[in-house]
């Protein structure tokens, strides 16, 4: 029955008033959040300690120049990490502003919709089927409204309100609706006060960032003994602890791969911003890396693959044994069909199916459609398979009228056998021209009172119905994609196993011949449902508890799901997946909140998309990554060779070198290689492994050759200009030349595995050229401008000599080419 809105609401003023006295309807935000925590995580970083210490020396020596340029440097590292922080604060708050739930309210006499932490204590809220519930709040008025308060109380069984109930913030509808009075917001909630917000419960670290931080402070553990044995070796040699220090930084410094996490969090963030704008809503940007090794999509049919929308194409008339297509003329006992399953709907549908049926009931009827039929009573959507009843007043009399499941229908009606069947045969008739189908019963009131339960009427069979929702256009093609990346797809559906089949046929679904039911789900053990879920590419008459055990079977067998769904019934599924999608137009506020995606236009393309920005951000991370561990090989080497090796110039290279080249590479790093576009055939490959790491085996010992080929150009420079007797600084000149030039040409070849950098040169990146632009103005600055020179140590150099640095980078980088092209000829 449609509920009236209490009248009038609060007024501005009043909502004013309650705001300033209750406070705004949001909870504390979660610890390490905003500028000052992001400013502590900066002072803590490695790299921002190190350079202090760097500086401190540098005034402690009364080294005026160097100690300002590294005060300088510990702003401009500051200022890179918060500006990466502010960058990614802002991406993810937009993101948080385009899924923000929204409320219902009354106020000023009118119904207006409002974010959710605009509410106040006071405020009339309208709550419906599906919806989370955003306040503490009073009953005042309802139509069958049950809510899952498994949240507070961790009972999964719904509980029933009546008026004057109490109900809380975070639970969700689970049938009927209800307007609430709201009693409290916020921190006031009985949610906020035991702190369990979903919004602050700890995300757990992927695999990815295990791995990542797993790798760096296996880095940093290297740089803190090399800083030891550094030092001692320069203390041996000098007997100065403070210059010795000087020189254990430097190496330290130049071993710590601070920017691989700064790039993951950066790649993470604007990931999701960019996915955003591609309508893909991502609630967390880890959510990200897990799109690229997504192995199964398992697809729910109705609005998913199917069009949003149905509409009534046949009924079947149960006194005539006939069936009698729509729109078109009705014979009485078909038009009591109909009426009856209009009867059996809400007043105002939610359900696609009801809306279909009122609208045929409003064209084949429209004076009766628009006669008032008061509800007397209700009995909700109840039954494996389930059936919903509606007693009403129509006419002046009561009127019983039922509709489900045929197979519910059939056991309340209880035809005789032969009758039975036929309306079986019916059944699977329909279903099999992708229709779906359901049952509609009318029952005589015995007496006064109902009855506890609906099977408990007196039931005769009247009919069947039978609504269409084709495969939407894309469809076939989006099934093709999702194929061709070498992801299975799955039907999981409520529908009959004939529909669900049949539009698995029409959108070209493999295996679309081998199905299970909800019922052999559940009858199945896990051990047994494991290697079945495998091999079935249709899972038909799905209800909660088969969705979510088919989901869980998957991910035994090793694959990374993702579940689309859009009822409350798909919350514990898309929950369990990997990777949860729910729809944007049509899917309920408890599928939006349980799901870790949200598709805007309610196009499964969206997904196509998100796995292709997916293995594009994963792939590009892995080129930041091995550009990141290649160019610090030489770092180190540059630093730490001649002084274990005794060199005459044991000591080249300072910390006012090495920022230099950590200023260079940490925008390269996580801004000019974020912004590569997708390389050609990613879609065209297997999902990798969500447990796989780039960080060991083959591909890092290809990006430490890298490393090493380059210190072997930069070593040999060094050496050369020590063996020719030139200069210190002339020889710091063209051993920091040739290191700069390397890092250039290293960002250029990283851009392509596979392809060459003749191919790869035509692939536009305005940022990657700015930062490389960026990169050779400040050498040509340190080379040309004398008080650069001085701060750097330099000296000018003649400009063959210079093109003697560009040949041996060209060394040092180059033999890659020669492998990509001996690997993919």
């Amino acid at each position: 029955m449609p509920l009236l809105a209490p009248a009038p609401g609060l007024t501005s003023k009043a909502v004013l008033a309650a705001r300033l006295a209750h406070g705004p309807n949001v909870l504390p935000a979660a610890k390490g959040s905003g500028l000052l925590a992001t400013l502590r995580e900066v002072v803590l970083e490695p790299m921002f300690l190190l350079l202090l210490v760097a500086c401190a020396v540098y005034v402690g020596l009364g080294e005026g120049a160097e100690a300002i340029t590294l005060g300088v440097a510990l702003l401009a590292v500051a200022g890179i990490s918060v500006y990466q922080e502010i960058r990614s604060d802002k991406a993810l708050g937009a993101l948080r502003q385009l899924t923000q739930p929204r409320a219902q309210v009354r106020r000023n006499g009118e119904v207006v919709t409002v974010p959710v932490e605009d509410l106040v204590v006071g405020d009339a809220v309208l709550v419906a089927e599906g919806a989370r519930l955003p306040a503490d709040g009073t009953v005042t008025k309802l139509n069958d409204f049950s809510v899952d308060e498994a949240i507070l109380t961790g009972e999964a069984v719904p509980v029933a309100k009546a008026v004057g109930d109490p109900a809380f913030a975070g639970t969700s509808t689970v049938a009927g609706g209800a307007w609430l009075t709201v009693t409290a917001v916020g921190t006031g909630t009985r949610l906020g006060r035991i702190g369990q917000s979903l919004e602050a419960i700890d995300t757990e670290k992927t695999p990815l960032q295990l791995q990542v931080r797993q790798f760096v402070l296996r880095m940093a553990w290297m740089g803190a003994a090399a800083f030891v044995l550094v030092w001692g070796v320069n203390f041996a040699h000098s007997g100065n602890w403070v210059t010795a220090l000087l020189f254990g930084l430097t190496l330290a410094m130049s071993i710590l791969p601070e920017e691989i996490p700064v790039a993951f969090s950066s790649f993470m963030a604007l990931g999701a911003a960019r996915l955003s704008r591609l309508g893909v809503l991502t609630k967390q940007p880890q959510t990200v890396e897990s799109l690229g090794s997504a192995t199964v999509i398992c697809a729910d049919k109705t609005g998913t693959l199917t069009q949003e929308g149905m509409r009534v194409a046949q009924l079947y008339d149960g006194a005539t044994a006939s069936l009698v297509a729509l729109p078109g003329p009705l014979a009485p006992t078909a038009a009591q069909v109909l009426a009856c399953a209009r009867y059996a709907s809400e007043t105002e549908p939610f359900d696609a199916m009801e809306k279909a049926i009122v609208a045929a009931f409003a064209t084949a009827a429209p004076a009766d459609a628009t006669a008032p039929s008061p509800m007397l009573h209700e009995y909700p959507l109840g039954g494996t398979p389930p059936m919903m009843t509606h007693v009403r007043q129509v006419s002046g009399r009561p009127l019983v009228a039922g509709k489900g499941a045929v197979e519910h229908i059939l056991a309340v009606c209880r035809p005789a056998p032969a009758v039975a069947e036929e309306i079986r045969r019916v059944t699977r008739e329909l279903s099999g021209r992708g229709y779906r189908v359901l049952g509609v019963a009318q029952a005589a009131q015995a007496g006064p009172d109902f009855p506890a339960a609906q099977d408990d009427f007196a039931w005769g069979f009247l009919g069947l119905i039978a609504l269409e929702n084709p495969p939407k256009a894309n469809a076939a093609a989006v099934i093709q994609e999702f194929l061709a990346a070498g992801i299975q797809v799955k039907m999981i559906t409520g529908d009959f196993p004939e529909t669900a089949q049949a539009i698995a046929r029409q959108v070209g679904l493999p295996g679309a011949d081998v199905l299970l039911t909800g019922q052999q789900v559940m009858d199945l053990s896990n051990a047994e449902l494991q290697p079945q879920a495998a091999t079935t590419a249709v899972f038909a008459r799905m209800f909660p508890e088969a969705k979510l055990k088919v989901v869980e079977a998957l991910k035994a067998n090793g694959e990374v799901v993702a579940m689309t769904g859009d009822g409350v019934n798909d919350g514990p599924a898309l929950k369990a997946a990997h990777i949860g999608v729910a729809m944007g137009r049509r899917g309920t506020e408890v599928a939006r909140q349980a799901a870790s995606l949200v598709l805007v236009d309610d196009d499964l393309a969206g997904m196509v998309t998100a796995i292709a920005q997916g293995r594009r951000i994963y792939q590009n991370f892995k080129k930041a990554v091995f550009y990141v561990v290649s160019i610090h090989i030489p770092i180190v080497l540059t630093v730490a060779v001649p002084l274990l090796a005794g060199w005459e110039w044991a000591n080249l290279f300072t910390p006012v070198h090495i920022i230099f080249l950590e200023l260079v590479m940490g925008p390269t790093c996580s801004i000019a290689f974020e912004n590569e576009p997708a390389e050609a055939g990613q879609m065209q490959q297997p999902p990798r492994p969500l447990s796989s790491t780039f960080l060991a085996g083959a591909e890092l010992g290809r990006s430490l050759l890298q490393g090493l080929g380059i210190a072997a150009a930069v070593l040999g420079v060094y050496y050369a200009a020590m063996r020719l007797g030139l200069p210190l600084p002339v020889g710091r000149t063209l051993v920091f030349a040739t290191l700069v030039l390397s890092n250039v040409g290293l960002t250029l070849v990283n851009r392509s595995f596979t392809q060459s950098v003749w191919r790869t040169l035509r692939v536009p990146n305005r940022i990657l050229w700015l930062m490389l632009a960026l990169t050779l103005a400040l050498l040509l600055i340190t080379l040309l401008v004398p008080a650069a020179q001085r701060l750097f140590g330099f000296a000018p150099v003649p400009l063959a000599w210079l093109g003697g640095c560009v040949l041996a980078a060209l060394a040092g980088v180059g033999w890659v080419e020669v492998y990509k092209a001996v690997r993919h000829q």
